[in-house]
């Protein structure tokens, strides 16, 4: 029968493992919460780091601050001009600019300017939501395309292919047309034209890292493949995707300004219309004609300066993030 003697050493023994497995415990993730404080100040100060060198690059600071203010104007739009005009703000139709409406009155009779203001919403939203589908499915057709090759590299390119020689305005307008004028159809008519030439982009880079020491050193301690494509190449194209993104939502922006201004644009909550809606109602109900500038020229002002500030922006993150392509002055 074991003593009492024994009895209190094998506890005391038991509660030192578990004080011990307790601040082990305690040990490990105090490393783990300073390891990734560690990296979110790295990460933080490799981003002021970046923000800095775009600031300084002149073409995209002006891109950005074009991009920043239509933002502000959209989501602020509420602050600015007050809700969005309904059935019952509806005045004499077609009126010149005067104090209550500063640009006049539509052909329903509703302010100009409110039009003008939230349009931006509809507009920068499908720009944004298209950009988005198109870089996840053009990035992950060039990352699989340009790491696996041969006979999947073959099937890709040529699928890619197929689709940059496809004329992209016929093909837009017959898709909108056949299924209809939804966010979901302008969505996908606008990413399906648009994500073959970051697959293109992106998989000439893989081509190229996927050479370097580092993935053969990750492929001789034992990395699989998805290891690899998700933690060494992915990140080491995500620069060039950036810049793309930002290329695709200045055509984005535009591509839905140029259906909406046939006919075949979404309208938004609460029946919002974007900036070429308003301009082919101008245009519909002679705007010019009657020498209502500011209800044709507003929106289409608009469109440029936002399709122009995406563009200085993205060739401002290409010059930026590749140093090679820096215009010599």
């Amino acid at each position: 029968m074991p003593s009492r003697t024994s009895c209190t050493c094998t506890s005391i023994h038991a509660s030192g493992r578990r004080e011990t497995l307790a601040t082990t415990i305690v040990s490990e993730a105090s490393r783990r919460a300073t390891a990734l404080r560690d990296r979110a100040t790295f990460d933080l100060m490799r981003f002021r780091k970046f923000l800095l060198l775009l600031l300084h690059d002149k073409l995209a600071a002006a891109g950005l601050v074009i991009i920043a203010a239509f933002i502000f104007i959209s989501i602020a739009a509420p602050l600015l001009v007050g809700p969005y005009p309904t059935q019952f703000d509806r005045t004499k139709a077609m009126q010149p600019p005067s104090n209550a409406h500063p640009f006049g009155t539509d052909w329903q009779g509703f302010d100009v300017l409110k039009l003008v203001v939230y349009g931006g919403r509809v507009s920068i939203l499908i720009g944004f939501i298209s950009s988005i589908v198109a870089m996840l499915l053009g990035t992950s057709v060039g990352l699989v395309a340009g790491y696996y090759g041969r006979v999947t590299d073959q099937l890709l390119s040529r699928a890619t292919d197929f689709f940059l020689v496809i004329p992209w305005l016929p093909f837009v307008l017959i898709l909108v047309a056949i299924l209809g004028s939804s966010l979901a159809t302008i969505i996908f008519a606008i990413a399906i034209v648009s994500w073959p030439t970051t697959a293109r982009i992106i998989r000439a880079q893989v081509l190229t890292v996927k050479e370097r020491q580092f993935i053969e050193r990750a492929r001789a301690v034992g990395a699989g493949n998805g290891f690899i494509l998700r933690k060494h190449i992915l990140p080491n194209v995500m620069p060039l995707v950036w810049a793309e993104a930002v290329l695709t939502i200045s055509s984005a922006v535009f591509t839905e300004a140029f259906l909406s201004f046939f006919g075949l644009g979404w309208r938004g909550p609460g029946a919002v219309e974007s900036w070429g809606q308003i301009a082919n109602e101008a245009y519909v109900n002679s705007a010019l004609l009657r020498g209502l500038w500011l209800y044709f020229a507003p929106p289409g002002i608009f469109i440029t300066l936002v399709v122009l500030g995406f563009a200085m922006l993205g060739y401002g993150l290409e010059e930026v993030l590749n140093p090679a392509l820096k215009r010599r002055v």
